[in-house]
């Protein structure tokens, strides 16, 4: 498969580290706000594939599985100039073909869209974007009995299992390297952490993400509330991002506490979708690539 030609100058490879800085500068000639740490992040994390046209990168795909019987893809970016090639399509079969059977979610542009539904992908849902640099979050309180203390590294399992219960998607192996990047907070009721919350760089500024916490007793919503505006605190007169499915309404109080919402996007699948518990909400994701 490496360096099979896609037409006679045209390459399509797997994708390396060393692709990063190309792939840096073709999301930038698209407006996307990635950093070159975020591509690397996102690379160490997943697989995929670059095509080439001589030295310039000019397309690019990511995928990363999750445990056994889930995945997700993004980071497709089809250079302005070469659209129309079969690039995006070519991409996206490669990425399929490596995944198999596997229920593989994406966020979709709306150019990808199209592309996305004649390759089996349906829609389930929305996600909201929201950003801003003058949120003012007022300090919410958590329910009585519960308190909100930074994350500490016996966390880690808790964080992995709430992580997986509110995506639908097993998070054993992108929580830690996530946790080492980011300044993560806990909602805890005795000894039990319900829910947490993450701050770390990404774009423009920082991101919140993900965001879970416990529903079953109808109290998500002021849990969800109290872990962003303590990361809101934690991060003041900064520019601030944070992806929310549009399915848990947190969008309203965003825009009450002054984070615009700039895009709306379909979340689709393929091969099924996630096996979300109710029990555990997730009211922030970690990015649109990843989920």
């Amino acid at each position: 498969m490496s360096g099979q030609p896609v037409s006679s100058n045209l390459v399509c490879e797997p994708f390396s580290e060393s692709d990063i800085e190309g792939a840096h500068a073709l999301s930038l000639q698209i407006r996307w706000p990635h950093r070159d740490d975020d591509w690397r992040f996102a690379a160490a994390a997943g697989h995929g594939f670059v095509v080439r046209e001589g030295r310039t990168v000019v397309g690019t795909a990511l995928c990363w599985p999750w445990g056994e019987r889930g995945a997700t893809l993004g980071l497709v970016i089809v250079a302005a100039d070469q659209q129309g090639r079969g690039i995006g399509r070519m991409l996206m079969e490669r990425l399929l073909e490596a995944l198999g059977p596997r229920m593989t979610v994406l966020h979709a542009t709306e150019a990808g869209q199209p592309l996305y539904e004649k390759l089996g992908f349906r829609k389930i849902g929305l996600l909201h974007q929201y950003q801003g640099d003058s949120a003012r979050a007022p300090i919410v309180e958590p329910p009585p009995g519960e308190r909100l203390r930074a994350l500490e590294p016996g966390d880690t399992p808790r964080v992995i299992e709430l992580a997986s219960r509110a995506s639908g998607l097993d998070r054993t192996a992108l929580m830690p390297p996530l946790l080492d990047v980011a300044d993560g907070v806990a909602l805890v009721r005795g000894d039990t952490v319900l829910g947490f919350a993450l701050l770390r760089p990404f774009g423009r500024g920082h991101v919140i993400g993900p965001v879970a916490v416990a529903a079953h007793d109808g109290l998500q919503m002021q849990r969800a509330q109290a872990l962003i505006s303590n990361r809101l605190a934690a991060n003041p007169d900064a520019f601030t991002r944070i992806d929310t499915p549009a399915e848990h309404g947190l969008g309203p109080w965003l825009e009450a506490i002054g984070l615009a919402r700039v895009d709306t996007i379909p979340k689709m699948s393929r091969n099924g979708e996630p096996e979300h518990d109710p029990d555990v909400l997730q009211f922030a994701i970690v990015n649109q690539a990843l989920g």
